[in-house]
């Protein structure tokens, strides 16, 4: 074994056809240029490459509160760490699940996840990526929002404080009702934060968590065909499998996610994307590709255009029992003919 950095990257053996070398604890056999990529980075030389960089997950499965909740929450715990790990190519080394069970190590309490997010402070660097998804209840009493866990719960402020050392970039999905002060509470730069609901007044159960979940194994949410689904597609594809949700069953919705990426703590819907989604349509959860294509900024604005269209002609639907027939038409008009054109424009972008 050779030498090795400060950031865990050690030279096995040099050969004229190229260099194997060890980085964080996984053997790679890559080409000499790969690997001085990967050197030079770890002696901060160069800017860590993306396909170079660690991914950790903490999924938190808090208090059921009965049979009928434990199982829907087991389900999706499994269907995420299933989609991380074979789809998304996560080390199951890097992904801690807590939950409600008997064993005290993997138990879903606030001590418990004090002693993952500090272990994770000291071990990730500030190119790496943590997602940090919550599953469960939620509630609000008066001050703060917290996320109900097995013993003491802990509320948005101290969620906020325990990842504020994390020098990582995160993603945290917190997909339990009365969500919402967790956007401004947990937002900062280089942050994706996404709560199920808008105010702290949704109380009632959230179905955004498992169409989230689905969203993120979807080919369908796959907007830009680039064989990867961003934070901001499975945000995208959750919140309109939501409105379907709600609008196949007659019922009015009672829950809106919202998306903060910009640090502001404002967040917004697929809708009323002017400020966030940027940064999210550029985060994923797999592993970047040496050589994978750039990001199209183009492309991007047209899809995230074409979402909003798409969610207005949906909610449109929704108030047709409210308009006259020449209101509703008027409007099916115009955002059909929006809804072609931005159409066009993307065909053409991604046949160029």
């Amino acid at each position: 074994m050779g030498p090795s950095s400060p950031l865990g990257v050690a030279v096995k053996r040099i050969r004229p056809e190229g260099i194997t070398c060890h980085v964080q604890g996984a053997t790679c056999n890559a080409q000499r240029v790969t690997c001085l990529v990967l050197l030079l980075a770890a002696l901060g030389l160069v800017p860590k490459p993306a396909w170079a960089q660690a991914r950790y997950a903490l999924i938190v499965s808090g208090a059921t509160g009965g049979p009928e909740y434990a199982a829907q929450y087991s389900g999706w715990c499994r269907d995420l760490t299933r989609i991380l790990i074979e789809n998304d190519g996560f080390d199951p080394a890097a992904l801690t699940v807590l939950s409600e069970t008997a064993d005290p190590a993997t138990a879903a309490t606030a001590a418990n996840i004090r002693r993952v997010l500090d272990r994770l402070d000291r071990m990730m660097t500030r190119d790496d990526l943590l997602l940090v998804v919550l599953i469960g209840h939620g509630t609000f009493d008066g001050l703060d929002a917290k996320f109900n866990l097995v013993g003491p719960d802990l509320d948005a402020s101290e969620w906020a404080a325990l990842l504020r050392p994390i020098p990582g970039r995160l993603v945290v999905v917190n997909t339990t009702a009365a969500s919402f002060p967790f956007l401004e509470r947990l937002a900062a730069r280089r942050r994706i934060v996404i709560t199920a609901t808008d105010s702290v007044a949704q109380r009632f159960d959230t179905v955004f968590p498992g169409y989230f979940v689905s969203a993120l194994a979807d080919d369908g949410a796959d907007l830009d065909k680039n064989a990867r689904i961003s934070i901001w597609e499975a945000f995208a594809a959750a919140s309109a499998a939501v409105r379907r949700h709600y609008q196949q069953r007659g019922q009015l919705s009672t829950e809106r996610a919202l998306l903060d990426d910009n640090g502001d703590g404002v967040g917004a819907d697929v809708v009323d994307q002017r400020e966030d989604g940027s940064y999210a349509s550029r985060t994923y959860l797999d592993e970047a590709r040496p050589g994978a294509a750039a990001t199209d900024e183009v492309l991007l604005r047209l899809l995230h255009r074409k979402a909003v269209i798409t969610a207005e002609v949906e909610d449109l639907r929704i108030r047709k029992a409210f308009l006259s027939p020449g209101d509703y038409a008027r409007e099916f008009e115009r955002l059909m003919i929006e809804l072609a054109g931005v159409s066009h424009d993307i065909r053409a972008r991604v046949g160029s």
